[in-house]
């Protein structure tokens, strides 16, 4: 039987029509301070229905593009007027008690668990190319802005081994997964590497993100701090148009330079 070939999707009307909005507004056709058409005239211009052009104009806000003001309409925003709506919270909090604590999210579905290879950037962050994985994929919603993520975390079958109860409920919340780590003996320390591309078609229907949107990804690597040896990875997927992470930075102690100078003899 012949290899399935990939057909690529076109985006849903209500993206197809943002994103000819989104090119409007760059190119100037709108400009900062006017208003963008309303629902009934979008109807008329685009040849689509009210819900679709009610989503239209939603993106094109999440987008950054463009607010809403109570009885006047969608007015256009000055270029680099706003931050994306959505703040991503990328903090880790230990409790006094010793318990980990993460930001709360919104998640849309169960957690999906199945065994993979390592490939990729997690595994050349973990230093484990081809090696076998427990992976946990989790839909992540934002319930104020409407912004969709994808966070996958990444258990290699080497860290399962030594901490046998990551095996026996891998979906549970992250937080958790550290804290058997630590009840294991190991001292966590962890590490964000943060990069941007362009969706695939799957993570664009997915994430619900424009043709010309990028896509921030972040691997955070979980490790044994004593032997700098890589434990976890997690990926998390979101829209840039409408998602920004947020660190909070500690200060580290500059390394202890030695002194080249010559001791008498």
């Amino acid at each position: 039987m012949a290899a399935r070939e990939h057909i690529e999707r076109r985006p849903a009307m209500y993206m197809q029509v943002a994103q000819r909005m989104a090119d409007d507004i760059r190119r100037g056709r709108y400009q900062p301070g006017e208003l963008l058409p309303s629902e009934a005239q979008m109807v008329e211009m685009y040849g689509v229905g009210k819900a679709t052009a009610r989503a239209a104009v939603a993106e094109v806000r999440h987008m950054g593009l463009a607010e809403s003001r109570q009885g006047k309409g969608t007015i256009v925003l000055a270029s680099g007027q706003v931050l994306p709506a959505t703040s991503v919270d990328r903090s880790i909090q230990r409790t006094p008690k010793g318990s980990w604590h993460l930001p709360e999210v919104t998640k849309t579905e169960a957690p999906a668990v199945s065994r993979t290879a390592l490939d990729g950037p997690p595994a050349l962050l973990l230093g484990q190319q081809d090696q076998d994985a427990i992976s946990i994929d989790r839909m992540l919603y934002d319930p104020a802005t409407g912004a969709r993520m994808a966070h996958r975390v990444l258990i290699p079958m080497a860290t399962a081994a030594e901490v046998p109860s990551l095996a026996e409920r891998p979906d549970a919340e992250v937080s958790d997964l550290y804290q058997q780590l630590a009840e294991a003996g190991l001292s966590l320390s962890f590490t964000e590497h943060v990069t941007a591309r362009t969706p695939y078609p799957d993570e664009r229907t997915a994430l619900g993100i424009s043709d010309a949107g990028p896509l921030l990804i972040t691997y955070r690597i979980t490790a044994d701090a004593d032997q700098d040896r890589p434990l976890l990875c997690e990926e998390l997927k979101a829209p840039a148009a409408t998602c920004q992470l947020t660190f909070p930075v500690t200060p580290t102690k500059a390394a202890t330079k030695r002194s080249t100078r010559r001791q008498p003899e």
